[in-house]
């Protein structure tokens, strides 16, 4: 008798399907909508002349608008790399003063005073402390000042907006939206960058943030940016404009570095992590007062200091191999000029020289060391006057006194423009690579991300570099 009454409703309910149409669903949800609407239209009343002034609403329509969100938000990015650049050079003179002035010739007078043999002084000293200490006195003070400053914005409640800005554009490349935060450290440490990919949710998204996150121009690649721009790019309009042509160079290179991001997240979002973009409804928080203290006690020991441990240990071996190669002779050439003249060939392909490629083939370990290991192979293998000898690495103070070096080094503004492009788009410090593969726990995704940004480099600078000579 039961399954004769259901049955009876199944077919009344089918008749009256038939009967009505096929949007019979639809139309019954769409007068369910309708009487709700009413019944609210009905009951709730709003008193206009109370409305409550909401601070935090105002603000978030200009900082999200269409209009002023964009540059809003370009405007804070290089304030903070204003002040991170800015603020750094002071500690950063004091820290190479009392590192590599003070500290290294005490050195070299104790293992002297004790008659070390010069292999191992050199080896020790000039090798692997030089290297160390480069690190400390480059990468220790931008550091210290941008990771504070990143977090404060966080904590603010800023950050999201930025990622509210970038959603589109990051799913259009086939990315999270969230990658715009993470895109954000990577401009602090790449390293930094990687570990902050966590709050992605999707394995597949992660993945293409952790692999792209080395196109954000890193506070280890900035001065040589700055440098370079300075001395090559300033120098071909006049004097009065040398410094904004030269900041609007190192601006473009960091855009350019945005774009190669979404155009390779998007290509590996078609090929080889192909897959369906996921959606997440990003929750825009309240603004609030930063929790000042806290905030810098965090930001200097839980990401300075960890990161800046793990480049140290990586450069130690670093300067060690540049002090080996630049005091090991095959025949009458040490291995560093061997090298360098092996590489000359393929280097002037790509616009650059050998010098520039055996730096950051030994430099891989830090950014920080790039420009003083090129200023000692230059002096090295020209043989013009300066350095402190084989294999010790050094920085001058005047910027027109290292342009004479690069320059009888055989560096012209084709030289610089592609070394500008190849310090954007070369393999990932160690220090990344090593947190790459931690958070991946793949070494063939590691391996990945570490050759495809150079391949990519090597294309762009050919590229580059046969355009050049055909217009010039």
């Amino acid at each position: 008798m039961k399954n004769k009454n259901i049955d009876s409703i199944i077919e009344l309910s089918n008749e009256l399907r038939w009967q009505i149409g096929d949007d019979f669903h639809d139309n019954l949800t769409e007068g369910i909508y309708a009487d709700a609407a009413q019944i609210v239209a009905d009951t709730v009343k709003v008193d206009s002349s109370k409305k409550r002034f909401r601070l935090d609403r105002q603000i978030d329509k200009i900082v999200t608008s269409k209009t002023f969100g964009f540059p809003i938000m370009f405007l804070i990015l290089a304030t903070v790399l204003w002040l991170t650049i800015i603020g750094a050079n002071y500690p950063s003179s004091l820290l190479a003063q009392l590192l590599l002035d003070n500290v290294h010739p005490i050195l070299k007078s104790g293992a002297a005073a004790i008659n070390m043999p010069w292999w191992l002084d050199g080896f020790l000293i000039d090798g692997v402390y030089l290297a160390v200490a480069w690190v400390i006195a480059v990468m220790l003070p931008p550091m210290a000042i941008f990771f504070p400053m990143f977090t404060l914005l966080e904590d603010f409640g800023y950050l999201p907006r930025v990622a509210f800005n970038l959603d589109s554009l990051f799913r259009k490349s086939g990315a999270h939206g969230k990658q715009a935060l993470t895109m954000t450290m990577g401009f602090g440490c790449n390293a930094a960058g990687v570990v902050a990919t966590r709050i992605i949710d999707s394995p597949r998204e992660r993945l293409i943030a952790i692999i792209t996150n080395n196109f954000s121009l890193c506070n280890g690649r900035w001065p040589t940016q700055i440098l370079i721009a300075t001395i090559f790019i300033g120098a071909v309009v006049p004097s009065a404009f040398s410094s904004l042509i030269s900041l609007i160079a190192v601006i473009c290179i960091a855009v350019l570095g945005m774009g190669f991001m979404f155009g390779t997240s998007w290509a590996l979002s078609k090929t080889l992590l192909e897959g369906q973009v996921s959606t997440f409804n990003l929750e825009l928080p309240p603004y609030r007062p930063p929790r000042f203290w806290k905030t810098i006690y965090t930001s200097l020991i839980d990401r300075t200091m960890i990161v800046l441990w793990r480049a140290i240990v990586f450069a130690a071996p670093a300067g060690a191999v540049i002090w080996l190669i630049s005091n090991v002779y095959i025949g009458n050439e040490s291995v560093a000029a061997w090298t360098i003249h092996s590489l000359d060939g393929f280097g002037f392909l790509l616009g650059l020289n050998g010098v520039i490629l055996l730096a950051y083939i030994v430099a891989i370990p830090a950014n920080e060391i790039v420009i003083p290991t090129i200023l000692m192979l230059t002096v090295s293998v020209t043989g013009i006057a300066g350095g402190a000898g084989a294999g010790v690495m050094f920085e001058l103070d005047s910027v027109n006194a290292t342009g004479d070096i690069l320059r009888a080094g055989g560096w012209t503004l084709l030289t610089a423009v592609n070394l500008m492009l190849f310090s954007l788009l070369h393999n990932p410090c160690s220090t990344t690579i090593y947190t790459i593969y931690k958070e991946t726990k793949s070494a063939k995704w590691t391996i990945f991300a570490s050759i495809m940004p150079v391949i990519l480099g090597f294309i762009v600078t050919f590229l580059v570099a046969q355009i050049w000579r055909i217009i010039f």
